[in-house]
C-alpha cells in the first residue's frame, strides 16, 4: 500500500509505503484532546515507508513522561500528521490522508476506558480498555 497526505494547508506533505500493522480506533483521553474531543482514527505503519515530501513538521513530546510519544504536525495549521512511540512505530491520522478511502476502517477500538458516551463504535469490532494483548 502506498498512500500520500498533507495538513490542512497543504505546508507539509508526507508519503507512505507499507502494510498497515494494524488499524484502529482510540478512545483515549489524549486523542480526545488532539481530535476535539472525539476518538482517533489511525493506521500503524512501519516508520521506514515514511517520508516527509514537503515541509517540515513540529515536534512536540510531553517531558513529564517517561516514555512519552512524539507527535509531529504543521506548525501553520496545526494539523496533526503522525504519532511516533517510544519503540519506533508510527502511527498515522487517517483524517490526514490525500485518499480516505485508503483506510478499510478500524479492526478495533481501543482505549475504551475513556471512550465518552458519544463515541460510536462498529458492531462486531473488537474493542479493548487499554491495549489488545501482543
Amino acid at each position: 500500500m502506498a498512500v500520500t497526505g498533507r495538513c490542512y494547508c497543504g505546508e507539509v506533505r508526507y508519503e507512505v509505503e507499507g502494510t498497515p500493522l494494524f488499524v484502529a480506533q482510540c478512545h483515549c483521553r489524549e486523542c480526545q484532546y488532539l481530535t476535539g474531543g472525539g476518538p482517533n482514527y489511525f493506521m500503524l505503519m512501519p516508520p521506514q515507508g515514511f517520508k516527509y515530501t514537503k515541509g517540515t513538521p513540529k515536534q512536540f513530546k510531553r517531558s513529564d513522561l517517561p516514555a512519552g510519544v512524539t507527535r509531529e504536525f504543521c506548525g501553520t495549521c496545526g494539523t496533526h500528521l503522525v504519532t511516533r512511540t517510544p519503540d519506533g512505530l508510527l502511527v498515522l491520522k487517517v483524517g490526514t490522508l490525500d485518499d480516505p478511502s485508503a483506510y478499510p476502517g478500524p479492526q478495533v477500538a481501543i482505549q475504551t476506558a475513556d471512550k465518552r458516551p458519544w463515541h460510536l463504535i462498529a458492531e462486531g469490532i473488537a474493542t479493548f480498555e487499554r491495549f489488545p494483548p501482543r
